[in-house]
């Protein structure tokens, strides 16, 4: 991978409302990548705390250290105009203690720039991943800082097609880089790993699921497939989040495994015979991308997805991944490609796998995206900025209310 290399090396600063330790998807492996010839700061959301306002900082993988705030209960509100001021001012000791000026800022959350907008930087960077206005629970201002983002920032990145097609009239320099994969990561689940205990009394076959379980997650078209065909087992992983657990379907053949570590994941995914995205169709799926598409098929194991538009787009071509519209044709499709389909880890499915999966990685999209950003570092100079304060952050809230 070529690096992301300015001329005075400059540290990455990075903004997220997801946690590292939480879900390890796009954030993570980009950081971890970049890390490679930068320093990056992964800073989270702040957590509430009964002692004295701190930054917790920990190294979580080589030249990466997540810096999370420890606030008062009442401080740690999205957008909460006295607790953004302490982060930034937190935030400003911390960047002068470890000799960091005119950092790389670089956001998944535009909630952030209520405790950054004051930083110096010598290139600002919006990786949209998500249409976060469309999920449950948005914070009241997001709309209203994410233009006052788009304004800042020098380059927009979008997790997918769908979100490119939405962001690209909002700033001149839109690329769309779309989920990619570490294929020799889950082309682990091809070589007969080891069955994980809590999947080994099973039964067969399996149709599997990983990744947050939340209000994207279709629990109604569960239930029905699941009784639909009882003697299939349908396994999920994956932390619940933003919904009650007492509210998912748990017949005897749906099995809620609760969370896995990233490096576990190829060992389920390695004893399954189909993989599953039961995924709604409402606001908050209407521009995902999602990255287990290609990690499924780089561990070998055909798909069923309800009808996301990028999966369809990408994928639906493919004959490796079946688009289902309702509960009966998510059976039907699980049917055929247990009966018809070549079978998940097989020789036959792994090559097409590795043809649709030829130039996805995310050491390929690591090393795109650093060219755009050197490329555009040199095109300007550093931008000044100013000590945070309280008529900022009302700008931001109401700027464009």
């Amino acid at each position: 991978m070529s690096s992301f290399t300015l001329a005075s090396q400059r540290s990455i600063v990075c903004f997220s409302h997801l946690r590292w330790d939480f879900v390890y998807q796009r954030p993570q492996h980009l950081m971890s990548r970049l890390a490679r010839s930068q320093p990056v700061l992964y800073v989270e959301e702040p957590v509430p705390t009964d002692g004295p306002p701190r930054l917790e900082i920990r190294t979580v993988a080589p030249n990466v250290q997540v810096v999370v705030p420890h606030l008062p209960a009442d401080e740690t509100a999205p957008g909460h105009w006295a607790g953004e001021v302490r982060q930034g001012m937190m935030l400003d000791t911390l960047l002068e203690s470890q000799d960091i000026s005119q950092p790389v800022l670089w956001y998944y959350t535009p909630m952030a720039l209520g405790i950054s907008a004051h930083l110096p930087s010598s290139l600002v960077v919006y990786d949209c991943m998500d249409e976060l206005s469309n999920f449950k629970n948005p914070p009241e201002a997001l709309v209203a800082r994410e233009r006052s983002l788009l304004s800042r920032a020098d380059l927009v990145f979008t997790g997918g097609r769908s979100l490119f097609e939405a962001k690209r009239t909002l700033h001149p320099d839109v690329h769309a880089f779309p989920s990619s994969v570490d294929v020799p990561h889950f082309a682990q689940a091809r070589q007969g790993v080891a069955e994980p205990d809590d999947l080994a009394g099973i039964g067969r076959p399996r149709i599997g699921f990983y990744g947050v379980i939340d209000e994207r997650l279709d629990v109604d078209l569960l239930a029905e497939v699941a009784a639909m065909r009882p003697d299939w087992q349908w396994i999920l992983l994956g932390p619940v989040v933003k919904i009650d657990p007492a509210s998912l379907p748990r017949p005897d053949n749906i099995h809620w495994l609760g969370s896995k570590r990233y490096e576990d994941l190829p060992s389920y995914l390695a004893h399954w015979d189909v993989a599953m995205m039961p995924f709604a169709l409402n606001d908050s799926t209407r521009f995902i991308s999602p990255t287990k598409t290609p990690e499924y098929l780089a561990g070998g194991c055909p798909v069923v997805s309800t009808a996301i538009a990028d999966v369809v787009h990408t994928y639906g071509g493919t004959g490796l991944v079946r688009i289902a519209e309702d509960a009966a044709g998510f059976v039907e499709a699980v049917g055929d490609l247990l009966e018809n389909g070549a079978p998940a880890r097989s020789a036959e499915f792994c090559w097409q796998a590795d043809t649709v999966l030829d130039g996805m990685s995310w050491d390929r999209t690591c090393s795109e995206m650093a060219v755009l950003m050197a490329n555009a570092a040199r095109a300007r100079g550093p931008r000044p900025g100013g000590r945070p304060s309280v008529l900022n952050l009302i700008d931001l809230n109401e700027a464009h209310a």
